[in-house]
């Protein structure tokens, strides 16, 4: 039985699939005609068929580093899961000053080619044009190009282990995850960017309009909602990053909007807008104090249908964050150090704003725009549903090694105990717990309750205290706090029982 269900399912998505395809044609003329800004310089644009294979990739890194050995880098920075080199390299013009550093990365699903290329392109320019390489007097970037080597080699959005790379960046349970967060950590960015594809064509969208529509944007935009990200951050990413990069877009009508994808509930097609989840790129990279987006160009499931047109969007993009990051240096810094100093209370349990709203679509049987009225779940519109008082410092157990491992690959500064110490501390008791029996992401993830104890505790030499007066506190709450949706107790990381005490502490003074 589970067979035949399979099989319609298979049956069902490839009738979806031809409903488009006829007209998929049509609406790339009418509506994304392929650009002609971009030149020739990387691989897959110098061949009709096929994408920037590994090979390749190294080659062109390796001749930019020949061509431009004082203004590039090469390094690994780990091995795939099928044992390939996951290179990343660093671009700056020495030249004494001090700079901003900005972390840009493409190719996290295996199946967004052009997030990859966007990414050579970049360099190419960066590099051979003046006009873009006096960029890096004021910047050091970091580029981590093809993220997800083995997904990308197959077409294949997720990693070898069957793992979505940005639904891994708080459990690390990829050997990938661990050294792209690493390698993100020691570089320490003040500005990250995330380049991603989307698919236009999605089953929902089917069962949309009279015979379907399709998504219309060139480019969506995803900053954080996320509550523990401080306001000023977000602000500050909306009202000068994003609507820069907007306004590039504009000049060469290209469309754009914040992110959406949609979503069921009660059986009814929802939008969801923007995100809230810290166990992906835009939330978590926030989550550091670091001005972060992810940027999702039209393209899964188009070959190479607009390729030229979606570099040139991710590269007009990227560039313009390079210049905006290069031309307010030091409000860049002084907003990441406000965010920093920020004391709010925690917000453990956050959800969206929930609004109808008229959404545009291109109806994919009229070829023309068309407005439906929809129930929109905005993350920019989100509301914390359980609060929690900032602690001076969280307290971890000396045998959580796995934990203490996963926070030290996050950025997050530790101290340890020299000698045994008295600490009163909030003890969280589990009140109740669940377990689902479904897998998400291969681990098995538990809904807690808990109450919060007083406690005078001894804790020996070597146990971990975790002062929350960084600049990765956000983020460590988001991870420690164990209701929280992407903390280790919520995905199963730290396993517990009902009646427990948890191997965590909370220290408020």
């Amino acid at each position: 039985m589970k067979h035949l269900i399979s099989i319609l399912c298979i049956l069902f998505s490839l009738s979806i699939q031809a409903q488009f395809n006829p007209q998929s044609k049509k609406i790339t003329n009418a509506f994304f005609p392929d650009s002609d800004e971009v030149l020739n310089t990387t691989p897959a644009l110098q061949k009709k068929k096929g994408f920037t294979d590994y090979k390749e990739l190294m080659r062109y890194l390796n001749n930019l580093v020949d061509n431009h050995p004082e203004n590039i880098s090469l390094s690994i920075i780990g091995e795939s899961q099928k044992g390939k080199q996951i290179p990343m390299v660093k671009l700056s013009i020495p030249n004494g000053q001090e700079k901003l550093k900005v972390f840009m990365q493409g190719g996290l699903h295996g199946n967004e080619p052009a997030s990859t290329e966007s990414m050579l392109y970049l360099m190419d320019r960066l590099l051979n044009d003046n006009a873009y390489k006096k960029l890096l007097n004021n910047i050091d970037l970091a580029i981590i190009p093809m993220a997800n080597i083995d997904g990308f080699i197959k077409n294949n959005r997720y990693a070898a282990n069957g793992l979505d790379l940005n639904r891994d960046q708080t459990k690390l349970m990829a050997p990938e995850s661990v050294a792209l967060k690493q390698a993100f950590s020691n570089f320490n960015p003040h500005v990250a960017v995330d380049f991603h594809e989307y698919r236009p064509y999605r089953r929902d969208f089917a069962r949309m309009g009279s015979f379907g529509v399709t998504n219309m944007y060139d480019a969506m935009f995803l900053y954080s909602g996320n509550l523990n990200i401080p306001e000023n951050l977000r602000n500050f990413t909306n009202n000068f990053f994003v609507e820069n990069a907007r306004a590039v877009l504009d000049q060469y009508k290209y469309t754009h909007h914040p992110y959406i994808s949609t979503v069921k509930v009660d059986g009814e097609i929802h939008i969801n807008q923007g995100s809230i989840s810290s166990r992906s790129s835009a939330s978590n990279y926030g989550l550091t104090n670091t001005i972060s987006s992810l940027i999702e160009i039209r393209g899964v499931g188009l070959g190479k249908t607009s390729f030229r047109r979606r570099i040139h969007s991710s590269f007009l993009i990227a560039v313009s964050y390079l210049k905006t990051a290069s031309e307010n240096m030091e409000l860049v810094k002084t907003e990441i150090e406000k965010a920093t100093n920020q004391t709010n209370a925690i917000v453990v349990e956050q959800e969206r704003g929930v609004y109808s709203n008229e959404i545009k679509f291109i109806d994919v049987n009229a070829i023309e725009y068309v407005e439906m009225d929809m129930t929109v779940r905005d993350a920019w519109k989100a509301k914390p549903i359980l609060k929690r008082k900032r602690p001076k410092a969280y307290i971890i157990e000396t045998d959580q090694n796995e934990i203490i491992d996963k926070l030290k690959v996050l950025g997050v500064e530790m101290e340890f105990l020299k000698e045994e110490k008295e600490h009163v501390v909030e003890c969280y008791h589990i009140d109740s717990r669940f377990e689902k029996q479904i897998r998400y992401e291969k681990m098995k993830l538990q809904t807690v309750e808990i109450s919060l104890q007083e406690k005078k505790i001894v804790f020996p030499k070597g146990t971990a205290i975790i002062k929350m007066d960084q600049r990765r506190a956000n983020l460590v709450a988001e991870v420690l706090e164990p209701e929280a949706p992407n903390s280790f107790v919520s995905f199963g990381v730290l396993k517990t029982e009902k009646g427990k005490i948890l191997p965590i502490y909370r220290l408020l003074n």
